[in-house]
């Protein structure tokens, strides 16, 4: 579902708003994705999310004479939270699963856990999701293979794989940019990251 979509006149911006969910088993660096993304900061002490966390940004689409605002749900992963997931999901139309490469248990929760709740809460038809490798700064620690990640993408149909490190930097605004590009390729608006 769209949240909303403004058609401009012919020299100004079109404008879209999209509602994205990021998540993920505790720890993995949801909030610090979500930090790198919309304040290219990285905060070294970790404050678990209660509940929820809302983040809104926009960005601007120059080849596609568009801007998109982004409305971002980081989800608290424990399970006492668990009862109000089905509302966090509402109007979602995109989605972030995030795993630790570290963490061999993490990357093990994805389908059961987070893509089946994905599923079950959003639907598949009309929404996109990407798969995230976090922390791949931390490659001297890694515990989930690259293959391994590239496997889960395609068995559970992701709209894409990529390793991020929400600490560097590496690739998370790619991954922000990607799942944007999928979302609007929903809405026959195609555009090219470079």
């Amino acid at each position: 579902m769209i949240l909303d979509k403004q058609k401009s006149s012919t020299n100004q911006l079109d404008k879209w708003i999209f509602k994205f969910i990021i998540i993920g088993d505790s720890c993995v660096g949801k909030t610090s994705l979500i930090n790198r993304y919309v304040e290219k900061r990285f905060e070294e002490d970790y404050k678990p999310t209660i509940g929820v966390s809302i983040v809104k940004t926009s960005v601007i689409l120059e080849q596609i004479k568009s801007k998109v605002s982004l409305i971002l749900w980081d989800m608290a992963a424990q399970e006492k939270y668990q009862k109000y997931r089905k509302f966090y999901f509402e109007g979602c139309v995109g989605a972030l699963l995030v795993y630790d490469i570290t963490r061999q248990s993490t990357f093990n929760n994805i389908k059961p856990k987070w893509y089946n709740d994905f599923k079950k809460y959003v639907g598949l038809k009309n929404s996109v999701f990407l798969l995230i490798g976090n922390k791949n700064d931390l490659e001297d620690e890694r515990n989930v293979n690259k293959e391994d990640g590239k496997n889960l993408a395609n068995e559970i149909n992701a709209a894409d794989f990529i390793e991020t490190s929400a600490k560097n930097g590496d690739n998370v605004e790619k991954a922000f940019l990607r799942l944007i590009q999928k979302v609007l390729g929903n809405y026959e608006v195609a555009f090219q990251i470079e």
